[in-house]
């Protein structure tokens, strides 16, 4: 069997984990023990998101034709690939808050819906809340007003009934 003919179905799983993920973020892992890349893992999993280490060739293979292609620049060196499946932001949260206790991770680039980033870039997105977080904050919001004015509403009641 032919070299390329072993290597095509890890290019089919890259193109399919690149269809099926809100966001691809390319990674440089080099220097990270072994305890470190197992915390790291759960935390991706906990997140539902995929996180895997390919050979450059086969992940520039994989991108060709596609929005993904403009990652190719940052394909040298160690790369790991996460492909976050439900949140966008997901994996750039995990590998943020990763990178505060193991400094040898280090962004590369990534695609956010359909936007390419620099590593700079993504630092800034991790920063972001989540969806989640964002609409909680704004219910909370809308619900404050409402839950002061049934407490003015509750005193002043309370006051007439103390005065009558």
């Amino acid at each position: 069997m032919a070299k390329v003919e072993l290597k095509a179905p890890i290019v089919e799983e890259i193109k399919k984990y690149t269809e099926e993920a809100k966001s691809v973020v390319l990674i440089s892992y080099s220097g990270i023990t072994v305890a470190e890349d197992t915390a790291f893992r759960k935390a991706f999993r906990e997140k539902n998101v995929v996180y895997k280490i390919y050979k450059n060739t086969l992940i520039k293979r994989a991108f060709e034709g596609t929005v993904y292609e403009g990652l190719n620049d940052a394909l040298e060196g160690t790369t790991a690939v996460a492909f976050s499946m439900d949140d966008a932001t997901d994996a750039a949260k995990v590998i943020a808050d990763t990178k505060k206790t193991v400094s040898v991770l280090q962004f590369k680039a990534g695609v956010i819906d359909g936007t390419v980033y620099d590593a700079a870039g993504l630092e800034v997105i991790a920063s972001i809340p989540s969806r989640t977080e964002l609409i909680s904050k704004l219910l909370g919001s809308i619900q404050s007003p409402v839950t002061n004015l049934a407490r003015v509403l509750n005193q002043i009641a309370e006051k007439q009934e103390q005065t009558a």
